[in-house]
């Protein structure tokens, strides 16, 4: 089922599904995908008052959980179906599960992504075999086209969430958790069109109906929230958010029923707490993820509850250097572990030394210096230099700009987060 055919009941549908699909699903993926084992996290359970377990989706076959949505249904179809080809629209990780079946299975796939997408999802779709063109700023725009072309040359469309088999793929990682953390208590998953909000809250409620299955979005790209809270699908004006694999404007008319069913309920993040969920993970679990991998990691400090055993699904670690460079330098920043300043010298030997000596006096790791001249328009005697420093947090801050104010230097705070 895939969303173009909207002629059918989505309720109906939802209604029908049973626990025995999800385990034939499981049954079908069988050698296929990693079974990611729970990994415990002390740091991650002292802020959130719960006992946490990571389940590290971003360590499985092309670094997400996708495969096992696009698996599912590709190895479902017929023989007349696989070789017409299939085709679908991705951000990336979808896009690589979708490459990976194919080329598995023996199917021919094109992938249709933005082309804002990372070189390193589309790098590594195509590594898969699959033909990927790019088109568009967004999912949205990306999908539209894919459907153009599914129509132009009779392509089987293998939707990214809005589709029951896809979503069933998903839900095997709920059936993952339960067998090996049996008397877990929630289950956090993230959420861009729903599929695997669906997959996880319908196999979770089917087995363990008493386990909590909560929702995460971005508050920038909260689509399926918006759903939810209206009554009805509802496409949003934007969808600008770090956590791109998320950056959906309409929820799946067949996910939304399955969330309204099953699912218990929805919190949203901000993108300064998506960043620093993803340099945490980092630090203290020397693991890599994407900004909709840790969506669920960003909202354990919401939990309305305490001392429960809770697992926060790491979605997915596709994410290219230079993207990770950046969200990671701007998590520094706002923690107030890098500092950046301009302070006017006078232009003459000694004042960078001077300088220099006071941020060794306060422990700060000088990171970069610009000393010019020409920027101090209102003096030919005065110098500008820019600093950059590594500090501890935002009390270290304030204490390097007393020493400095006291040595008599006045300083511009650098606003690097603009």
């Amino acid at each position: 089922m895939s969303e173009e055919k909207n002629t059918e009941n989505f309720s109906e549908i939802v209604e029908k599904t049973t626990i025995a699909d999800v385990y034939r699903a499981d049954k079908q993926l069988a050698g296929v995908v990693k079974k990611t084992k729970l990994i415990p996290s002390d740091y991650f359970s002292e802020i959130s008052g719960n006992e946490v377990f990571l389940k590290p989706e971003n360590m499985q076959h092309t670094g997400a959980f996708k495969l096992r949505g696009a698996y599912n249904k590709i190895s479902q179809l017929t023989d007349e179906e696989k070789s017409k080809g299939v085709i679908t629209s991705s951000a990336g990780n979808h896009a690589q599960g979708v490459a990976f079946a194919a080329q598995k299975l023996g199917v021919k796939a094109v992938i249709c992504m933005p082309a804002t997408t990372p070189i390193l999802k589309v790098e590594a779709t195509k590594n898969f075999g699959a033909e990927v063109i790019l088109h568009g700023d967004g999912f949205d725009d990306a999908y539209k086209y894919s459907l153009e072309l599914q129509k132009k040359f009779g392509y089987i469309y293998v939707h990214p969430f809005n589709d029951r088999e896809v979503l069933l793929g998903q839900g095997t990682t709920a059936l993952e958790i339960i067998n090996e953390l049996k008397d877990v208590d929630a289950i956090l998953v993230p959420i861009g069109g729903g599929g695997f909000a669906s997959g996880v809250s319908l196999a979770t409620k089917l087995v363990s109906p008493q386990v909590k299955v909560i929702g995460v979005e971005p508050e920038n790209a909260a689509c399926m929230k918006a759903a939810l809270d209206a009554g009805k699908i509802i496409t949003l004006k934007s969808s600008d958010t770090v956590a791109d694999g998320c950056a959906v404007k309409t929820a799946g008319n067949l996910t939304f029923e399955f969330c309204k069913k099953y699912l218990d309920e929805i919190i949203t993040v901000d993108e300064m707490e998506i960043m620093s969920a993803l340099l945490s993970l980092i630090e203290k679990h020397k693991l890599i993820a994407e900004g909709a991998g840790v969506l669920s990691l960003a909202a354990l400090s919401k939990l309305k509850f305490k001392n429960k055993k809770v697992v926060a699904i790491v979605s997915g670690g596709n994410i290219d250097i230079s993207t990770l460079s950046g969200l990671i330098d701007k998590t520094l920043i706002a923690r107030g572990r890098i500092f950046c300043f301009n302070v006017q010298l006078a232009d003459k030997p000694g004042e960078l030394l001077n300088v220099a000596k006071i941020l060794s006096d306060e422990n700060a790791n000088v990171v970069k210096l610009d000393h010019n001249q020409a920027l101090v328009t209102n003096s030919f005697k005065k110098v500008l230099l820019g600093v950059t420093v590594e500090t501890n947090n935002h009390e270290h801050i304030e204490r390097i700009i007393r020493a400095l104010n006291k040595k008599g230097y006045e300083i511009e705070k650098v606003d690097m987060l603009r």
